[in-house]
């Protein structure tokens, strides 16, 4: 008797420590590092690269599989574009996009067609059930650094009107836009919309509540160009102030009259306007002049590295050619009389 009760006694041990085995590997595969997550992020986040009928840029953005061969991303990021590309993070092919699939004009949300390519979707958490104090990863190109990934945790849950939004810690600026933000798991909870209300470290995330949603209404493709030039969604306009590229603006172009009116001379004004709370500082600016047929006839590139504060404007001064001013701008006039347009880079974010 005392054999079989030490039998059983020993198989009883034997099946509780595989037990226990089993249910630490299991935490431990369910538990994910923060490496974990970002290295099986990465190969389904994208950046994107848009650009005008000229094949020049007009914003840079982030964004990430929920299909095959359809990306998420922000409807702003895509505004006033006539063609784009996105390449994954880490690798270097690039891939056109062919259309709009599906977009959300209130919550600032669209769904991109890719030509030639088989993404991999990121799985989608329940942004219903997160909390404040939750972990969140957000994956984007910040001012271009492919790849960025931050940590941050969800500092709150705002309301406007009917809709939420979720506030993180995590840093979101421009090229961040339409970027994943995910919850310990891996799973995306946001769409990080790079909004920010004046204060330090308030950023914001569009639940994929409203993603899952607009995914069950696809329908087919239609070209970027004909996106109306429609102002920014009011949720995020009014309740937010818009932290993209075109929250900063170039206006009031002005030649400078050279000394005494000798010779005509390339140099010229314009104003920065800054639309955000923030302030701003090292804006990169193109200044584009178009001849009497409406082609590009050449570019300035301006940078301030100076600060604008929120609601106000600097002056600053470009050169370019003096060729140009003659080819663009009737003599005595301080104005070009051909299409002049002012399109921003980039430009940081200062407290």
């Amino acid at each position: 008797m005392k054999q079989v009760t030490w039998r059983v006694g020993w198989y009883s041990k034997v099946v509780l420590t595989v037990m226990c085995l089993c249910l630490i590997a299991s935490a431990y595969s369910f538990a994910q590092t923060p490496r974990d997550i970002a290295q099986k992020s990465f190969p389904s986040v994208v950046i994107l690269v848009m650009e005008d009928t000229n094949s020049q840029p007009t914003a840079l953005g982030s964004g990430f599989f929920v299909g095959e061969n359809v990306v998420a991303t922000n409807l702003h990021v895509i505004r006033n574009s006539e063609q784009g590309y996105v390449k994954i993070v880490g690798e270097k092919p690039k891939y056109d996009i062919t259309g709009i699939v599906g977009m959300d004009t209130e919550m600032d949300l669209v769904l991109l067609q890719v030509a030639n390519v088989k993404g991999s979707a990121l799985p989608f958490g329940n942004s219903q059930q997160v909390a404040v104090g939750d972990e969140v990863y957000v994956i984007g190109n910040p001012q271009g650094l492919e790849g960025t990934f931050s940590q941050g945790i969800i500092s709150g849950i705002r309301n406007f009107d009917t809709k939420y939004i979720l506030q993180i810690t995590a840093p979101i600026s421009p090229g961040s836009s339409g970027g994943p933000v995910l919850n310990h798991k891996g799973r995306v909870i946001g769409v990080a919309v790079a909004t920010l209300k004046g204060g330090q470290n308030l950023n914001f995330a569009i639940p994929t509540f409203y993603l899952s949603r607009l995914l069950t209404k696809l329908e087919p493709p239609i070209p970027l160009s004909s996106l109306p030039s429609s102002p920014k969604s009011d949720l995020f306009s009014k309740s937010l102030g818009e932290n993209t590229l075109d929250a900063v603006v170039g206006e009031n172009f002005a030649w400078e009259k050279p000394p005494h009116w000798e010779g005509w001379g390339g140099v010229y004004t314009f104003s920065l306007r800054n639309e955000l709370r923030n302030a701003v500082a090292d804006v990169y600016c193109y200044v584009i002049f178009y001849d009497q047929k409406n082609r590009p006839l050449d570019v300035s590139v301006v940078r301030y590295s100076g600060v604008i504060p929120g609601g106000l404007a600097k002056r600053i001064k470009g050169v370019v050619d003096e060729s140009v001013k003659k080819m663009t701008t009737k003599y005595d006039s301080l104005v070009p009389h051909t299409k002049l347009e002012f399109r921003i880079l980039d430009f940081k974010i200062v407290d």
